[in-house]
């Protein structure tokens, strides 16, 4: 059963800067795809990056240049570094994975942006 646990929200003003971690568990971390994903009070939830087993990355138009996805397979963790961060970055940040069957969600971690 895959597993993710998201770590490292928390509050922090405009302009700051905050790093995400993803760990999972019972799945061959390094052959997947992983994603975070968000989720701001009222709205839907949303793609914001994504990163290939071999390490190919793709982002939302709105944190291009702002924020990084990346993953480390010895540790099976991804991460999430955050810069420059805006109050329309707040929202709830999930981890996920996808397999032929369904989407694994971690719990979501609470990024504040404010002053």
């Amino acid at each position: 059963q895959v597993q993710l646990v998201e770590s490292g929200g928390g509050l922090v003003q405009p302009g700051g800067s905050l790093r995400l971690s993803c760990a999972a568990s019972g799945t061959i971390f390094s052959i997947r795809t992983m994603g975070w994903y968000r989720q701001a009070l009222g709205k839907e939830r949303e793609l914001v990056a994504v990163i290939t087993s071999g390490g190919n990355t793709n982002y939302a138009d709105s944190v291009k240049g702002r924020f990084t996805i990346s993953r480390d397979n010895a540790k099976n963790t991804m991460y999430l570094t955050m810069n420059n961060l805006k109050p329309e970055d707040t929202a709830v940040y999930y981890c996920n994975t996808k397999s032929v069957y369904r989407d694994y969600w971690g719990q979501g971690t609470q990024v504040t942006v404010s002053s």
